[in-house]
């Protein structure tokens, strides 16, 4: 059976001891996770569905993140939706940040560029306490 995934090739500072391989779907993990350490970032999005951006939970990391990588350089677009109540320039520039160090610092990758799309805000599951309680039931 045919891999379509593409590997990349970060060949290692000692000639002769062979290639290090990483997958694309590891960079994708790497950057997921980057992007929802930020304050701010209440998960990845899968995309938009019938007008409405699907949240994903922890498991999907690499979901609501799109790679483009090279042998020396990587490019990462992340889908995310932010909580109700930030400042989504400022949200967005820390993802930008904290996705370049880790993917440069665990991978030895070059990121050339960060794209942050915010497909969705996030509301607080707070139950309105001022609210009288139902006559009916």
């Amino acid at each position: 059976m045919a891999d379509n995934k593409r590997d990349i090739v970060v060949m290692t500072p000692q000639e002769g001891l062979g290639g290090i391989r990483i997958a694309d779907d590891v960079v994708g993990v790497i950057a997921g996770m980057a992007a929802t350490e930020v304050p701010g970032v209440a998960g990845m999005s899968g995309g938009i569905g019938g007008g409405i951006a699907e949240m994903l939970g922890r498991k999907n990391l690499s979901k609501g993140v799109k790679v483009e990588v090279g042998e020396k350089e990587a490019a990462v677009d992340l889908f995310v939706i932010v909580e109700y109540g930030v400042r989504i320039p400022d949200v967005a520039s820390q993802i930008q940040m904290n996705v370049k160090r880790a993917i440069e610092g665990m991978t030895g990758l070059s990121v050339v560029e960060v794209n942050v799309h915010v497909q969705g805000v996030a509301f607080a599951n707070t139950e309105n306490k001022d609210e009288e309680p139902h006559r009916v039931r």
